[in-house]
């Protein structure tokens, strides 16, 4: 069908927050957070930058190197845990701040699995006999709106960005596909690994649940880890067999940027170690932006070329987790 990759963006927000500056917030260190996460910096949004501020920013970005304008769009997807509000759908905003026309807009909610979420539910639905023509896919976080910073475990994790992908079906079916498979899987088991307790139907916001900091992110490390490595690589392994594709014909991997432990558990038992691109130290763990962050800096800078094969994987709260490979 000819649906490939048009363009790629991103948005990082210019406030910067060291590990410096978290030394001075709460009892840690930068030798700490440096040997568990790998993370010395991280953005966070300017007061009153809302994530559709950052997801907007990084759609016109994409819009500009795909060469299109809003208006030929014609399904808008935001992948988000920190909405503007519960409803309207972020998407909507977005698709009002980027001057877009009526079109098909929604959320998806899948945490750091977002975007692959995202591109994978966007592709069925340019596949499918509906023929949408061009679509903006968006991570977007404003994370450091539900993280509690009097939490050392947690507040040292993560940071605020945008990602947007553009996808483009030019109706040639000599032009191979971008995407060669995917994966998506989630086990409601698990969900009370990672989550924020409160600011729904179960747990309605009230002074309690203010007081007792349960509209921050909620995380069980050790098994967070476990979960994390687990079916991030097993996601891994069954493209690579379904595909028959071997690793050597793997140009990136693009793990989600959660903490550098995770990123080398996953390359070593993959046995990809060298193909994998990390920018967890500048970022943080920006959630369902992350892998977005990552395409748009190979993009961007010319090491991404026709026919690479990319390996892109994630997990999130859900507990959520999938694999894409690309055909760039």
């Amino acid at each position: 069908m000819g649906i490939r990759i048009k363009g790629t963006g991103r948005c990082i927000p210019e406030r910067i927050l060291t590990n410096a500056d978290l030394e001075k917030m709460v009892d840690t260190s930068d030798e700490w957070i440096t040997s568990r996460t790998g993370i010395k910096e991280r953005h966070l949004a300017a007061p009153g930058e809302t994530t559709s501020d950052m997801a907007a920013a990084a759609a016109k970005q994409a819009l500009e190197l795909a060469g299109m304008t809003a208006d030929m769009l014609d399904l808008i997807i935001v992948s988000t845990v920190t909405p503007d509000m519960m409803f309207p759908n972020t998407a909507t905003i977005v698709q009002k701040k980027i001057g877009a026309k009526p079109c098909v807009c929604f959320d998806i909610e899948a945490a750091c699995s977002g975007l692959l979420y995202g591109l994978n539910t966007a592709y069925g639905m340019m596949a499918s006999p509906l023929k949408y023509q061009r679509a903006l896919i968006i991570g977007a976080e404003k994370l450091s709106a539900i993280t509690d910073w009097s939490d050392r475990s947690t507040c040292v994790l993560f940071g605020d960005a945008a990602a947007a992908v553009i996808l483009e079906n030019d109706n040639d079916p000599s032009t191979p596909d971008f995407y060669a498979d995917g994966f998506v899987c989630a086990d409601g088991n698990l969900g009370d690994v990672l989550l924020m307790p409160a600011g729904g139907s179960v747990l309605p916001a009230s002074h309690e649940t203010v007081e007792n900091h349960q509209h921050f992110i909620k995380m069980g490390g050790p098994k967070t880890f476990q979960l994390a490595v687990h079916s991030m690589v097993d996601a891994c392994r069954i493209l690579l067999e379904r595909e028959a594709v071997p690793r050597e014909k793997i140009r990136w991997v693009i793990p989600h940027q959660a903490n550098w432990r995770i990123i080398s558990a996953v390359a070593s038992r993959l046995g990809m170690e060298e193909k994998v691109y990390q920018n967890v130290e500048r970022y943080g763990n920006t959630s369902s932006a992350s892998i977005g962050i990552c395409l748009d800096e190979l993009n961007r800078s010319g090491q991404l070329q026709s026919g690479d094969c990319v390996l892109a994987v994630s997990f999130g709260a859900g507990l959520t987790w999938s694999a894409l490979l690309i055909r760039w």
